[in-house]
Formats: structure tokens, sequence, C-alpha cells
């Protein structure tokens, strides 16, 4: 039963990752969500059977019907990916090793209200930061419109959840005073506004003292890419290099593996 489930969440990864590419480029192109789909060359109308997730790719060979522009590979690898992360979110949320199957769950064949509540929070926040990392890979830019209503919903989420609202605030003072004091400090020419309202969101979504686990990935992983791409000829010391990937990728990281990541840091450093 369990496979039918974690099948269940890949398909509501792959519409949900069609939508987050509609989303993205509605909103850079600043149009309204509920017009028809349409090719951006020749601005046809996309059918219903063209656009279905990953498959409609595959069988169009990269190409729009009508024009033969090539499509992409954003779109089918935007809908793998949260397929992928939807899936990985239901395991990590219901173990395999905690699920009968000659029933429903290891609740007793129902789930918890609370454990589907968590689960769509996290399906949530990884849709959230899909959006801002490809938004930021490609626009250099991360927007308050994506920004502050998630931190608002994740926010009255969590203390739905049971989290303490003060462990809440303190953890988003954190994360946005972390950039703020670099956005004040390099008056702006190290970060963007867009990261401080980023890092206010981790802090909601993650808590405390997950928040400092993110962030510390978020520039070890900076540190390792940026000295990738001096080396390898693709940036120069100084070029810009979007931070909101790296923060949204870590903060799905800290969601999935916090715990693990916090008690071998700890159990490192306590070692000395």
């Amino acid at each position: 039963m369990i496979y039918l489930y974690v099948a269940f969440s890949f398909i509501f990864g792959l519409i949900i990752g069609s939508f987050i590419n509609c989303l993205i480029w509605r909103l850079h192109e600043k149009e309204g969500l509920w017009n028809r789909s349409y090719c951006p060359k020749c601005k046809h109308k996309i059918s219903w059977y063209d656009n279905v997730p990953v498959l409609s790719f595959i069988f169009l060979l990269g190409k729009c019907r009508n024009c033969k522009e090539k499509i992409s590979y954003q779109y089918p690898l935007i809908e793998l990916l949260t397929a992928i992360l939807f899936a990985v979110a239901f395991l990590i949320q219901f173990p395999i090793s905690n699920f009968s199957l000659s029933e429903g769950s290891s609740t007793g064949g129902q789930f918890l209200i609370s454990d589907l509540l968590f689960l769509f929070r996290n399906f949530f926040i990884i849709s959230v930061m899909i959006v801002i990392f490809i938004y930021d890979l490609r626009w250099y830019l991360i927007l308050d419109i994506i920004t502050l209503p998630a931190c608002l919903v994740v926010f009255i989420v969590n203390l739905m959840l049971g989290f303490e609202w003060q462990n809440l605030l303190i953890s988003g003072i954190i994360g946005g005073s972390f950039f703020l004091f670099q956005f004040v400090v390099s008056r702006g020419r190290w970060i963007g506004g867009g990261d401080i309202r980023l890092g206010l969101l981790m802090g909601f979504a993650l808590g405390w003292p997950y928040i400092l686990v993110a962030i510390f990935l978020a520039y070890f992983m900076g540190a390792i890419i940026s000295v990738g791409l001096v080396a390898g000829g693709k940036k120069k010391w100084g070029s810009k290099i979007p931070l909101g990937i790296f923060l949204s990728t870590a903060a799905i990281i800290t969601l999935f593996w916090g715990d693990e990541i916090l008690n071998w840091y700890l159990g490192f450093i306590l070692a000395y």
C-alpha cells in the first residue's frame, strides 16, 4: 500500500511541478495565472494533451507542435524534481520501516491529520523553494510576492502543528537579521533585499536551531561551487552568484535531514 501512496505523491509532484513552471513564467511576464498556456515563440494556445507533465515533452520530442520551436528542458526537469522531492518528503514523513503492509499505515490503517498537515506543509515549502531557486537562477531576483505570503502561510501552519511562536519568531528574526546586517554593511552590494525576506521565510519554516543549519549549508555549498566556477573559468572573483539558489537548496535539505546534520555536527564538535 505504501508504494501506492509514494506513487500518488510522485504524480502530485508532477502536477505541482507543471504549475510551478507556469507560475514562474507568468510572474516574469506579469500575466495572470488563469489564462491558458501558450508557446512563448508563436503564441499558439497549448492543448491539454500537450500539457501533460513530462510525457508531452517526450511525445513532442521537446518541440512545440505548432511552430517546432524547442521547449526548454527546464519544464520536464522541474516537474521531475518536484515529483522526486514530494516522494522523498512522503517517505521521510512515513518511513517504510514503520509501515505495515497489512495496514494502511503505522497508525493502524489511518494517517493522523497532523501527519498529513505536516506532509502538505513540506510540499508547500518545497514548491516555494523551487520557485525561488529557478527565478533567482534565471533573473537574479527573489520576489516578495512569493516570500511574504509564504511567510504568513508557513508561520500559521507551524503554529497549528504545535511549534512555539517564540521559537518561530526568534528563528525568523535571526534568519532575516543575518542578511539585513550584510545588506546594510555592504549597502546592498553583497546581497539583495529579497535575501532578507527569504531568510525570514526560512526561519519561520525551519525554526530554531535549524535556521543556523540551513544558513551554514547555504554558504558552504556557495563557497564550494563559487570556487569551482572560478577554477573552471566560468566566473571571476567578485562576480555575482545568486544566493537564493543556495539558500533554497539548503532549506530543503535541512527540512529533510536537519536533525541528522545537527546531531552529526554536535557530535563532531563534542568529540574534540
